[in-house]
């Protein structure tokens, strides 16, 4: 008898192990289940800060960027680079440079995306990756209302006035046998602001720079008129790091949602308004 209940007291006490041990597997599990949470899919993409989505831009660009009156940001590509943090669950950081660093940025990893307007050109594209096009811009050609300047013609033996690093000086600083008017013809400046001042003093004979900024400034700048005919028509784009492809992957498929969606065509006209 007492050799009996010994033999029940041991298979009872290893029922009672097999039962923790049991429990204990199934621990792991349940903590797989909670992590699986909607942020989930934000964390598996390369970003360079944690639940942020940094967006390197030059706020001097109206009406696609620009410094609102209590220091934050607005603009298209402001409001669309929200809307598309929003659909990877992450939060939007604006990080305000000169345009000439905005492509340095991503390619360094200092920001994730840049948004500031940005033509999708050859040689950019040798840099960074781009996401499908969003919007369309045109270089238009600033000069002053009694100014003998017709057309870009009539540019050969002009100075010219651009925005660093953009379209508007490599078209104009190309030689002329790609189609330009040599360096020694254009002057460039940090902002479209500052060469649309240069214009007014007479430092420069014409400015071009993108047709929406160029109208912010004829009406902030009495005695300057745009000319009818468009210096070049292009496209805008997102740039992101060759290195992250994932991430190029997910701004396009949320850029393509909020297209299809209306969502862009609606930014573009609160501040875009039709003629």
């Amino acid at each position: 008898m007492k050799n009996l209940k010994k033999v029940i007291i041991a298979v009872l006490a290893l029922a009672m192990l097999l039962s923790l041990a049991a429990c204990g597997t199934k621990a792991p599990a349940a903590s797989a289940e909670a992590s699986a949470t909607p942020s989930a899919a934000a964390a598996t993409l390369k970003v360079v800060e944690d639940g942020k989505l940094h967006m390197a831009t030059n706020a001097a660009f109206p009406p696609y960027e620009m410094v609102t009156d209590d220091g934050g940001y607005e603009g298209i590509d402001v409001e669309i680079a929200t809307k598309i943090a929003e659909k990877l669950g992450l939060e939007l950081v604006v990080d305000d440079m000169d345009f000439s660093a905005v492509i340095t940025a991503v390619q360094t990893g200092k920001s994730d995306i840049a948004m500031a307007g940005m033509t999708v050109t050859e040689d950019r594209k040798k840099n960074i990756d781009f996401s499908d096009t969003y919007a369309t811009g045109k270089q238009v050609i600033i000069v002053k209302e009694d100014s003998d300047i017709q057309s870009a013609d009539d540019l050969a033996d002009k100075m010219i006035g651009t925005q660093e690093a953009t379209t508007g000086y490599i078209y104009c600083s190309a030689s002329v046998e790609d189609g330009g008017y040599g360096e020694d013809h254009v002057t460039a400046y940090t902002n479209g602001a500052m060469a649309v001042q240069a214009l007014v003093a007479g430092k420069v004979d014409c400015v071009i720079i993108d047709s929406q900024p160029a109208a912010e400034y004829i009406k902030a700048n009495a005695g300057l008129k745009i000319l009818e005919t468009p210096f070049v028509t292009e496209d805008y784009a997102i740039g992101i790091s060759k290195d992250n492809t994932a991430l190029t992957e997910a701004v396009n498929k949320a850029l393509q949602e909020l297209i299809a969606d209306g969502t862009v065509q609606s930014i573009v006209d609160k501040y875009i308004k039709a003629d």
